[in-house]
């Protein structure tokens, strides 16, 4: 088997900044704030200019990442990607990710996650053994050496990139 079909490639997105302005809505409820309004576009910007398309996008169902998701993939040109709100995204744990992760189709080489800290610094980690900060709408792409999604385990994984929206000139 070539070193290509060896390959995955996995994208995880945090989302963006995220709103206290009323703390008596549920934390699954939080909308993003207006610098988040403005992250997740930008952050659509650098997918696009990175050629990022994943075969699959995998969304906590949670507000603040439905809207990150929904902003970053239309500008970046990906509005007919296929989403898909996995509610054990929500808060998950690095445990939790690596099952989502596990159950991806074969078929696809190339998948997103969109989730929430401290779950996606700690797969990252995980994953790669590199240690990242990994802010509000921070976007990293890891490739994985394995054939099959099942077979992710830790270090795997290589860090390709990360980009942070305060690392972006605008």
């Amino acid at each position: 088997m070539s070193a290509a079909r060896r390959a995955k490639t996995l994208y995880l997105f945090r989302h963006a900044k995220s709103s206290w302005d009323d703390p008596a809505l549920a934390d699954f409820e939080r909308p993003l704030n207006k610098r988040g309004e403005k992250a997740a576009p930008l952050m659509g910007k650098v997918m696009r200019a990175r050629d990022v398309c994943p075969a699959i996008v995998l969304c906590s169902p949670a507000k603040r990442t439905r809207q990150t998701a929904r902003l970053a993939l239309k500008k970046a040109g990906l509005d007919e990607a296929e989403i898909v709100f996995e509610k054990g995204l929500y808060l998950a744990t690095t445990g939790g990710l690596i099952d989502i992760i596990k159950n991806v189709d074969d078929l696809l080489n190339t998948a997103m996650l969109i989730g929430h800290n401290p779950g996606l610094s700690e797969l990252v980690y995980l994953l790669t053994g590199v240690e990242e900060a990994f802010p509000t709408a921070a976007l990293a792409c890891l490739r994985l050496n394995i054939a099959h999604w099942k077979d992710v385990k830790t270090g795997c994984g290589k860090m390709e990139w990360i980009v942070r929206p305060r690392e972006i000139v605008r």
